[in-house]
C-alpha cells in the first residue's frame, strides 16, 4: 500500500482545537486516525477514490483544505512549521529559522526560501515576524507579562533586539518599540492590552 495514500496534507490547521475537529471528523468518516497533528493526518485506512471525495467535502466545511499539490504541501508545511515554532514550541525558537525549517521540511532552505516567496509574494523571514506580532499581541492580552519578558519568552535578547526585527517592516529604529508596534498593529502596544484582542487576525490569515 502506497504511502501517501494513508496520508492527509490539510491547510488551514493553526491551533490544537484543530487537531481534535480533524480527528473527530475522520472518526465520523469511518476512518482510523493514527497520528493527527497542524496541517497533517493519517490514518490506518488506504484511502480511495470516494474516500478522498468525502475527506475533501468534509475539511471544507471546517473551513479546512485538501492540499493535493506538491509545491502547496510544501508551503503549507512551511507555514505550519513556522506557526508551531512561533506559538507552541518556545524552547525550539532557539533554534536558527533556516536549520528548523530544514529540519522539518527536508529540503535546503534556499529552495523553501525561493519557493515560499514565488508562491506567497512574500519571503519566509517577513511570514516568521508577522506570526511573531501575532503572538505579542496574545501575550498582551493575557497581561501577565512585559514587554522585555515577552522579548525573553520568543528568544530575544533584548527589547532591542525584538524591535530590530520589526525595522524590516517598519522602517523605525530600534529604540522606538511601541512606534513600531502601532505601525504593525495600528495602536500602541498600552492601547492594543486596553482593546483585549479586538485587533488579533487569526493564525490563517496573517
Amino acid at each position: 500500500m502506497a504511502e501517501q495514500n494513508h496520508i492527509i496534507l490539510i491547510k488551514n490547521m493553526v491551533c490544537n482545537r484543530c487537531v481534535l475537529v480533524v480527528t473527530e471528523m475522520l472518526k465520523r468518516l469511518h476512518l482510523t486516525p493514527l497520528n493527527v497533528e497542524l496541517g497533517k493526518a493519517v490514518v490506518q485506512e488506504e484511502l480511495k477514490p470516494d474516500d478522498w471525495k468525502n475527506i475533501k467535502e468534509a475539511l471544507e466545511k471546517y473551513g479546512f483544505e485538501w492540499i493535493d499539490d506538491k509545491r502547496m504541501r510544501i508551503i503549507e508545511q512551511i507555514r505550519t512549521a513556522i506557526i508551531e515554532l512561533v506559538h507552541y514550541e518556545d524552547n525550539a525558537s532557539k533554534l536558527k529559522l533556516s536549520e528548523y525549517l530544514k529540519e522539518k521540511c527536508h529540503y535546503d532552505y534556499s529552495f523553501l526560501s525561493k519557493l515560499f516567496s514565488e508562491v506567497n509574494g512574500v519571503s519566509i523571514e517577513k511570514y516568521y515576524i508577522a506570526q511573531k506580532v501575532e503572538r505579542i499581541k496574545e501575550l498582551l492580552i493575557y497581561d501577565e507579562l512585559s514587554i522585555s519578558e515577552i522579548a525573553d519568552l520568543l528568544q530575544y535578547s533584548s527589547v532591542a533586539h525584538l524591535s530590530t526585527q520589526f525595522r524590516n517592516m517598519t522602517g523605525m529604529t530600534p529604540s522606538q518599540f511601541s512606534s513600531q508596534f502601532r505601525q504593525v498593529t495600528g495602536m500602541s502596544p498600552s492601547e492594543f492590552k486596553r482593546l483585549k484582542g479586538n485587533k488579533r487576525s487569526p493564525l490563517d490569515k496573517v
